[in-house]
Parts: C-alpha cells; structure tokens; sequence
C-alpha cells in the first residue's frame, strides 16, 4: 500500500468532524483553516517515540488515543477550546493490524471531542508519532504559567501517580495483590489519560497560572514557580491519591511516585483565596476531585512540607528527556 492510499484507508475516510473552521483538509498540500472572530489560534504538539514514551510492543490503541490526549491536555491547560489536529507518523513498515488499532484510538478521542483531522504526513522510518493539536480561545483570555500570585491558592484536580503506578503494574513491579477493578483503574490512567478541557475552559477568568502535569507535580509546580516568580509550599498530607494508587503502594517511595512519576495529566492552577468557593463550585458541576494542596509564597522554588512541618527531601525532580 502506498501513502496515500494508507492516508486515505485509515485516516481520511475516517473523518466524522465537519468543523466550519476547516475550509480545506486532508488530501491537498495543505490545510486552510479561519480563526472564530474575537477568538486566538492556540496549538501545542508533541513527538511520541517508541520505547521512549511507550513500549513498542503495547496496543496500538493505546498509542493513538495517548498521542492525542497528551496534546489536547496541553490545551486544556491554556483553556482553549479544541478545534482540529495534525498527525505525522513515522512507520517501519505496513502493518493493517497495527494502523487499524492506532486509528480506532485515535479517532475515539477525536470524535469525543468532535475534531478534525486536518492533515499532516506519513514516511517509512523506526516509530514515531507526531501530533499537532489546535483550538481556539477568546482573544486575551488564555491561561499561562506566569500570572500566580502571593497568598493565592494551588489547586490540583483528579489524583496523582496513578499514571506512574499504572506503568508499574504493565512491568509487573507491583508487589501487593490488586484487585481487578484497581489493575484496571490504574491501567486506564496510563493508557488513557483524561484531558481536563472542560475544566480549562472553566478556569479561564477565573485561575491565575495553569499547568498540565505530564512530568509530576514536583516539575511542573516548579515551572509556574519559575514564570511566576514566586514560590509554593505544598501540603504532602493533602495530596489526592486514588483508593486504587493506596492499595497498590507498598512503600514510602510511592510518595515519590505521586509526585515526580509523571503521566498525570491533570491540572494544576493557582487562584485567590476569594475564588475558592467558586472552584468548589466547578468541582461539584463537572464532578472531577479539585484538590486544594498549597500557597503562594514570596520565597521562590516548591517545598513540599508534612504535617508538623517536615519538609521533604529528595533527589528526585520529575521526567527530564536530557537530565
């Protein structure tokens, strides 16, 4: 099969989203696309390598699902509306089996969230995955990392490590028994992250910095305490951890896991003290755990304390590519 019949064949014809921002899509050189008045163009990518972002031999399923999800979490993150992606994907060789699974999970995310795919591009090569997603937001409403305050309020939604302990039950490196559900509950985190969009889009206005955690909560916390120019202290007896992530922890290092294991993709967003409510408030309407963990401190970098006022210690920091 050639290229563009592979396009064609398990992408193209896949297509459901008719987007009225899409005014030319797969098949020419390339894609035309218009802007909603009033509204900014936001668009985050992401490269997907085998067994360096996943094992090469896991369901493809996984794989297109995640390849999309990491990138759509990036826009939740600035409170973007998703609109449309891109998908560059690098094959060592045909395989109907494998493109049948990559599309089925990517295209379940795309038509979750009623996107487009509007092109991108395919070559022979060891596997690679190349996502570029795109949304849209109202003209100068869009979350960063740089606008937290001190004396604000850091917030973290759903749980952390469960990605992390997911991993470790795929490698089976988890020494306590687990009950089916919990395996499978932690798997899921793993293999199909939630991109916290709606909760992005209700943020917008309301958080003072944002930040997708796909490298832990030690690292990216750190980010926004680097843009922002302040510090956190972070409560370790507040951090949410799933039933599932407790009944498969068996020792004291888990804490790191919870904090530096990376894969989380969930929120974490600073406010002030007077929007807590509010928050709470969006907690109960989308019905996802919004955590309150820290404050915004004039002393720069992220401790993270225990009760009594113990303050954590460890080498670890997070994923790094090159640390």
């Amino acid at each position: 099969m050639n290229e563009f019949s592979l396009i064609d064949t398990y992408f193209k014809s896949r297509n459901k989203s008719k987007s009225s921002q899409i005014k030319l899509g797969i098949g020419d050189d390339a894609a035309i696309v218009s802007c909603p008045p009033g509204h900014e163009l936001v668009v985050a990518t992401d490269t997907l390598v085998a067994d360096v972002h996943f094992p090469s031999t896991i369901d493809p399923v996984y794989i297109g699902y995640k390849a999309l999800a990491v990138n759509l979490s990036d826009l939740a993150a600035m409170g973007a509306q998703p609109s449309w992606a891109l998908l560059n994907l690098t094959l060592s060789e045909f395989d109907d089996a494998w493109l049948n699974g990559f599309s089925d999970g990517l295209f379940e995310l795309l038509d979750e969230f009623e996107l487009n795919l509007a092109g991108g591009d395919t070559c022979r090569g060891p596997l690679n995955i190349g996502v570029t997603a795109a949304g849209w937001i109202p003209a100068n409403q869009a979350l960063t990392r740089s606008g937290a305050q001190i004396g604000d309020v850091m917030f973290v939604s759903g749980y952390l490590g469960d990605a992390a302990m997911g991993l470790r039950i795929y490698r089976n490196d988890v020494a306590s028994e687990l009950s089916a559900e919990d395996t499978d509950y932690l798997l899921s985190r793993l293999h199909r992250p939630t991109p916290r969009v709606a909760l992005g889009q209700y943020l917008c206005g309301l958080a003072t910095a944002c930040i997708d955690i796909s490298d832990g909560l030690m690292a990216d916390a750190g980010h926004i305490c680097e843009q922002s120019n302040v510090g956190l202290e972070v409560s370790i007896d507040d951090l949410p951890l799933s039933i599932a992530f407790k009944s498969a922890s068996k020792d004291l290092d888990d804490l790191d896991l919870a904090l530096t294991g990376g894969d989380d993709y969930e929120l974490c967003f600073t406010c002030s003290e007077e929007q807590v409510s509010l928050v709470e408030s969006i907690s109960r309407e989308i019905d996802l755990p919004l955590a309150k963990v820290g404050t915004v401190t004039e002393r720069t970098g992220v401790r993270f304390i225990h009760a009594g006022g113990k303050i954590l210690e460890t080498e670890k920091t997070g994923y790094k590519h090159f640390g």
